[in-house]
């Protein structure tokens, strides 16, 4: 992923913020000898304190040998995206049919490495885990080795631990555009109002005011 400075995260904080309220992306792992990479969709509990990502899949899920083989793996999880006419991104001065259309985004990729797990009592708070995050509230059983109702459904999955070794970020949002060409972007976001047009103006007002 190319990041240009004027693209890159402020600082650590930015990207912990953002990744906090997004937990589904996919999990890119190096294919077996002869195959191509095995790119499996999830979703994830991340855990800044310990520097980790928590999920499961289920015991026959292929993407299991690849990860026995090469524990080596890169999370990429992108939202915010939106179409940029090409209008909207004229230089000031220039005629409006001249502008170069683009795209916005917000991306994390984390790269990791896969700790697999199958132990019942491991697996079973890796679970409880994932149940704290997504169900804040409540409302389902807690998961333990042997007991009702999941203990005789653990058999059926594998934990997964990613444990983070390095992060790339990136936040593409006119960052080296001049403030007319912004401000411009910026209204014709909001007059859109279409699918994350929202969220991708509020990047843009905050990166320029930060």
């Amino acid at each position: 992923m190319l990041i240009h400075p004027w693209d890159a995260p402020r600082d650590d904080t930015e990207w912990q913020t953002w990744l906090a309220a997004h937990d589904f992306g996919q999990l890119a792992v190096n294919g077996l000898p002869g195959e191509p990479p095995t790119v499996q969709p999830l979703h994830f509990a991340y855990d800044a304190e310990r520097a980790e990502v928590v999920t499961h899949f289920a015991r026959p899920n292929p993407l299991w040998a690849a990860l026995e083989a090469d524990p080596q793996v890169l999370l990429s999880v992108v939202d915010d995206y939106v179409y940029v006419p090409g209008p909207w991104q004229a230089a000031p001065g220039s005629a409006a049919e001249h502008g170069v259309p683009t795209s916005f985004y917000a991306a994390v990729q984390l790269r990791c490495t896969a700790h697999v797990v199958d132990d019942p009592a491991e697996n079973a708070g890796l679970l409880n885990r994932q149940l704290a995050h997504f169900q804040p509230a409540g409302g389902s059983a807690r998961a333990t080795p042997d007991g009702p109702p999941y203990g005789r459904m653990l058999p059926g999955i594998r934990g997964l631990r990613l444990e983070i070794t390095g992060v790339r970020a990136k936040f593409k949002y006119a960052g080296q555009k001049p403030e007319e060409v912004r401000e411009r972007i910026a209204s014709g976001l909001a007059q859109r109002r279409g699918p994350r047009d929202e969220a991708a103006r509020e990047h843009l007002m905050r990166r320029r005011n930060g």
